[in-house]
């Protein structure tokens, strides 16, 4: 039997095909760095770069049966992970957009916000409270609330009930309401956020 070193590319697909995780690993080896160059290219960060990476690995072994020998695997790779990045940057867009419209918003409403940088300072913030969050909580307030996903969308995904969903993030609009008030923030800002 051939060492796994000599394989070809299009043998190795095969062997992965057959949950081969040595076939894997070769496969991650080979390709990781160019992945992680490519992804870095576009982003320009190293740590959402390795997340592309990982993400594209995982899809691979996910995908491990349907995988054509016959097919570049390198293309298959790269077509994976410039979609990744598309929908990375897709998702950055919205939330600046997102930031972007509500800094416009409260500059007319809030004549005491008079920079973008206090702005950011409030957001930041925000983004602190919510990272305290109970795991599970976090995960269902952030994609509720920035990712616009709809309380039966997260149930479906998270393989939970729409009525923990609610729950959850009433608890969590709660908690932050608690800190708003006691910290003195801005009031205006937080429904604006957080209002359903």
């Amino acid at each position: 039997m051939k060492r796994l070193e000599s394989l070809t590319e299009e043998e190795l697909v095969i062997s992965l095909r057959s949950n081969s995780q040595d076939a894997f690993k070769q496969l991650f080896d080979q390709y990781s760095q160019k992945l992680f160059h490519f992804s870095r290219s576009y982003l320009k960060s190293d740590f959402e770069s390795e997340e592309i990476v990982q993400e594209v690995f995982i899809k691979i072994w996910e995908n491990r049966g349907n995988l054509k020998s016959d097919k570049s695997f390198k293309s298959y790779l790269f077509t994976i992970a410039f979609n990744a990045i598309k929908k990375h940057f897709n998702k950055k867009m919205r939330e600046e957009k997102y930031k972007h419209d509500l800094f416009e918003w409260l500059i007319l409403s809030s004549p005491d916000l008079e920079t973008r940088d206090e702005f950011e300072k409030l957001i930041e913030k925000l983004d602190h409270l919510i990272d305290q969050f109970p795991p599970k909580r976090k995960i269902i307030f952030l994609r509720r609330k920035k990712e616009g996903k709809s309380i039966n969308e997260i149930a479906l995904e998270m393989g939970i009930s729409s009525k923990t969903v609610k729950n959850q993030i009433t608890a969590g609009m709660n908690a932050l309401k608690k800190s708003f008030t006691e910290e003195d923030f801005s009031t205006v800002l937080f429904y604006f956020l957080f209002i359903s």
